[in-house]
């Protein structure tokens, strides 16, 4: 539930930062810019720390039951693509100070090109987290 809430804050940030200013508001972009980006943030981040604390849990579990397995199966792009999930996570969890200094205190004479590439990053990790956890979860039923 922490990630599913974390990925609906962080698409939304996103697709909000990526619409333009002047899009129609009835418009499918324009009603994200609706809502107040700004007010993700302070979600973002504290969804962002508990699914870290929550995966540094369960990893314990995956290192030692499930990637031996995967690993005699041969399954070693799956394992590249999560120990590059493992990285961009720890990037991303780097990143979150400056990302929440971003949207704490914007300024309206500064470019929101900082915001809108940090939050992109962000979205980016978060996703790639998403989408090769399940992969990875899930590989064992493949073939079988």
């Amino acid at each position: 539930m922490v990630a599913v809430a974390l990925l609906g804050a962080i698409t939304h940030q996103t697709l909000a930062t990526w619409a333009t200013v002047g899009m129609r508001p009835s418009s499918f972009f324009g009603r994200f810019r609706s809502v107040p980006s700004a007010r993700f943030a302070d979600a973002v981040v504290v969804l962002y720390a508990i699914s870290i604390l929550l995966g540094g849990i369960i990893y314990l579990y995956f290192r030692v039951d499930i990637r031996p397995e995967l690993e005699r199966a041969g399954h070693w792009p799956a394992l590249g693509f999560f120990d590059l999930k493992e990285h961009f996570a720890a990037i991303g969890f780097a990143l979150l100070p400056a990302y929440w200094v971003c949207w704490r205190r914007p300024h309206a004479d500064e470019p929101a090109q900082t915001r809108t590439m940090l939050t992109s990053i962000l979205a980016f990790v978060i996703w790639w987290g998403f989408l090769t956890g399940h992969v990875v979860n899930n590989i064992r039923g493949f073939g079988a």
